[in-house]
């Protein structure tokens, strides 16, 4: 039983020995940066919130600006509108009148909703589920049907 500790010593010592001191590995990160991150925080983090919202506002406006037509070209079209329902007395859906119009779908449907809310078209929905657009007054009023 003596030997056992002897043993574990001299063991330890040829250990010591082999396996130098533990060094830390050499990181990535240098520490440096965040330092001037901690100390210029009060500076550095406002400016990157204030970076951040002028590019989301800038974004907005432009996309704002891109979709929307102006005064002239909103009349030129709704003059083409007209035009094209009143040769089709019956009506036509949105997307027949963007082709004919050469206006976008979407832009098309915006536009037709505003004329709808300014009461010079009517819109229905048919058994086909598809929104069909004709001038007020041109056809018969759409019934309300009760059942």
């Amino acid at each position: 039983m003596a030997t056992f500790p002897a043993m574990s010593m001299q063991l330890s010592g040829l250990l010591a020995q082999i396996v130098p001191d533990y060094t830390r590995p050499v990181s990535s990160m240098s520490p440096k940066y965040f330092e001037v991150l901690e100390q210029n925080s009060h500076i550095i983090y406002p400016l990157v919130a204030i970076l951040t919202l002028v590019l989301i506002a800038a974004g907005v406006l432009q996309a704002w600006k891109t979709q929307d037509l102006d005064g002239l070209q909103k009349n030129e079209f709704k003059k083409a509108i007209v035009n094209e329902l009143r040769r089709n007395i019956t009506g036509l859906p949105g997307d027949v009148l963007a082709k004919a119009v050469g206006l976008d779908r979407l832009k098309m449907n915006r536009l037709l909703e505003q004329m709808q809310q300014d009461g010079m078209v009517v819109s229905h929905t048919n058994s086909q589920r598809l929104t069909v657009w004709r001038m007020r007054g041109s056809g018969p009023e759409q019934s309300v049907r009760r059942y």
